[in-house]
């Protein structure tokens, strides 16, 4: 599945009534039995991992993701059930780690990991070799994860030697043009310049090596904006017009050209004219891949939302009013009908109706994105993330209470430590924007949080202090002036023994003391 449907529903999600009526929850889908995971929610877990693979001379795979996640689900039902991967997982140590595992936070500070999914290959001695893309298609990753069974070096090194203008060979840099960039957290490049570096190495890049330069300037120019990055000229112009002009080029490099269309679109510049022509050809190239039976479902419904994108790329992002062309509106309806009808595995029925919910949204058919949530909650095995896009839809609406209604129920109906706090934290900060006057429902929903918070084991970590110092910001920011000062010594008074509880020496007391305070987590 592209990431620009996982970013846009994704963002959806970064949020005690009963289900509707009538309609059983399904059961969850089973992983693969065929691929043997290890299932790892402690140091002490990976630890026998690793002394595993180094026992059988193997690299190991580490799978991070959550239940609920639309491209956790899309890597279910596209790549972990591949013949070719079972097969290959006999070749490494896989190991799983699931973000609502007890001690899964702090195994994610470990290994610097956030969004889900992330794929990280080590060696047998415990070095990361690469981070793999979730983003592209299931072949292609099956292509870099053997560049990296192969006896890659790490991309560390690898990075390394091109900054010291040593030579690599064609298949490192084919590893660092396929790197997970948008998972890197920081391993290789800080965030702040990922986009310079992607350019020189983009620049650096042998001309002979076309397919791989070619995306690492892609790369570069969805990573840029105004401020940095890649200064389009007509030579590079010209090179994304042969990539979207020629099928099986932009075949290979689909994953970005679908996940950030606007992004590429708004970085290569130019007039209006050129402007003009590139969207008309960049939307052709979508229809293309949008057609394109070799792609996953989830894979054409990103080239969907990638025309979509491109229609309103001149529009402001968060526009309501939305008139797109006609022909688009109906292809919008019948794509995202189609696969409402043929989907009968449920993750990839998790991955693809949820982006095509926000594709609905997004081509300015709130009510029939509505409807499909609604009929999709008993078909879904994680309910509670098609309730907070109900949320959301409904916040664009200006319908508050409707908003608070679904925030509230998705908070209810969420499952899993990790998972709890980001959909509490979501519902908190909907109170404070919708319904500040509220300030009793307000403190209620902190409380229980606060109190759920309190009951974990590494609360404090990663995903889950994020989701609390989220609820401390804005608590702080509802009291300005001391407007709620009441409420905030009820609230601080419960953290005080949960903070006291909290271990000193890793920063989880620190991080817990500084929420009311606004302050930054661990």
């Amino acid at each position: 599945m592209s990431r620009c449907a996982f970013r846009h529903a994704a963002t959806v999600a970064c949020l005690g009534l009963a289900l509707v009526a009538g309609l059983p929850a399904l059961a969850a889908p089973t992983a693969a039995p065929e691929v043997a995971w290890l299932s790892a929610g402690a140091d002490a877990d990976v630890e026998r991992a690793f002394a595993q693979a180094r026992g059988e001379s193997k690299p190991l795979l580490l799978y991070w993701g959550a239940k609920w996640c639309p491209p956790c689900n899309h890597l279910k039902a596209t790549l972990f059930n591949r013949q070719d991967f079972i097969e290959r997982s006999r070749a490494f140590v896989p190991v799983y780690v699931d973000g609502d595992l007890p001690g899964a936070q702090k195994l994610g500070a470990r290994f610097k990991v956030r969004g889900y999914p992330t794929l990280i290959l080590f060696s047998p001695q415990g070095s990361e070799i690469t981070r793999l893309p979730g983003e592209v298609d299931a072949p292609q990753v099956m292509r870099v994860l053997q560049l990296g069974l192969a006896g890659g070096r790490p991309a560390k090194a690898v990075l390394a030697d091109v900054r010291a203008g040593k030579p690599i060979t064609a298949n490192e840099w084919r590893m660092l043009a396929f790197y997970s960039w948008d998972t890197d957290e920081g391993e290789l490049v800080a965030e702040a310049e990922r986009a310079a570096l992607l350019v020189t190495l983009a620049a650096a890049c042998p001309s002979a090596e076309v397919e791989t330069a070619t995306r690492l300037w892609l790369k570069a120019l969805a990573a840029s904006d105004d401020a940095k990055g890649v200064k389009a000229d007509d030579a590079l112009r010209a090179r994304v017009a042969r990539v979207l002009a020629d099928p099986a080029a932009s075949r290979a490099q689909m994953d970005v050209l679908t996940n950030a269309a606007d992004e590429i679109v708004r970085a290569l510049g130019g007039g209006a004219k050129q402007r003009a022509v590139l969207v008309a050809a960049y939307d052709k190239a979508m229809q293309r891949l949008e057609a394109d039976t070799t792609l996953s479902r989830a894979d054409r419904m990103g080239a969907l939302i990638a025309r979509i994108d491109l229609a309103r790329v001149d529009l402001p992002k968060d526009a309501k009013d939305v008139k797109l062309p006609p022909p688009l509106v109906r292809d919008v309806r019948a794509h995202v009908a189609r696969a409402d009808r043929e989907i009968t595995d449920g993750y990839e029925r998790q991955a693809v109706i949820t982006a095509g919910a926000y594709a609905l949204t997004q081509a300015g058919l709130g009510p029939e994105s509505d409807a499909l949530l609604k009929a999709n909650l008993a078909k879904s095995h994680s309910p509670y993330y098609l309730m907070s896009a109900l949320a959301g839809n409904a916040k664009a609406r200006g319908d508050k209470a409707e908003a608070l209604r679904w925030y509230e129920q998705a908070y209810a109906k969420s499952e899993g430590p990790a998972t709890r706090l980001q959909w509490g934290a979501s519902y908190v900060s909907a109170l404070v924007d919708l319904a500040p006057q509220d300030a009793q429902r307000i403190e209620r929903a902190a409380s229980q949080v606060f109190a759920e918070a309190g009951a974990q084991q590494g609360a404090f970590y990663e995903r889950s202090a994020r989701s609390l110092q989220r609820v401390g910001k804005k608590l702080a920011s509802w009291n300005a002036g001391d407007a709620h000062a009441d409420v905030m010594r009820r609230l601080q008074a419960q953290l005080t023994p949960v903070c006291a509880g909290q271990p000193a020496a890793d920063g989880q007391r620190a991080a817990c003391e500084a929420l009311l305070r606004g302050g930054p987590a661990a």
